[in-house]
């Protein structure tokens, strides 16, 4: 699996100087700059609408003592997804674009989760497992 995401990260930037030969070619060269820059400021714009969002029911399962595991996964496909949009091309942007469609992150965690387990510490009253109620500070360890 590690030999296929090398290959693929090597493979990259081929494919997204050949996606701008070929649609450079297509629309023209001012067409083709002015397409990257509209999708990465389309594909900020959504990031931005939809993390707010994510933050927002994030915030309130973890008040009701619930561990937001979806959540967490998708605000991790999400700052990919930024990422992606950052990377000048058209694959990348594409592909950033596929991981804001919120039914489409949905199907990924249901196919990564069956792989995985997810172990927490988390308790809604703020203190985990035996952690100790009073920290001793000698008078040089604080201001």
């Amino acid at each position: 699996m590690a030999r296929i995401i090398l290959i693929f990260i090597l493979a990259l930037p081929f494919i997204e100087i050949a996606g701008f030969i070929w649609v450079g070619g297509e629309i023209g060269v001012l067409a083709t700059i002015g397409a990257t820059i509209l999708t990465a400021a389309f594909g900020i714009l959504m990031l931005r609408i939809q993390g707010v969002g994510l933050l927002l029911d994030t915030r309130a399962m973890m008040a009701r003592g619930e561990v937001p595991a979806r959540q967490f996964a998708d605000a991790m496909l999400l700052a990919l997804a930024g990422l992606l949009l950052l990377v000048p091309g058209f694959f990348s942007d594409l592909v950033g674009l596929l991981l804001l469609i919120p039914p489409l992150r949905h199907a990924l965690f249901d196919a990564l989760s069956r792989n995985m387990v997810v172990v927490t510490t988390y308790s809604p009253s703020g203190r985990t497992g035996s952690a100790p109620k009073a920290i001793d500070l000698d008078e040089d360890e604080y201001r």
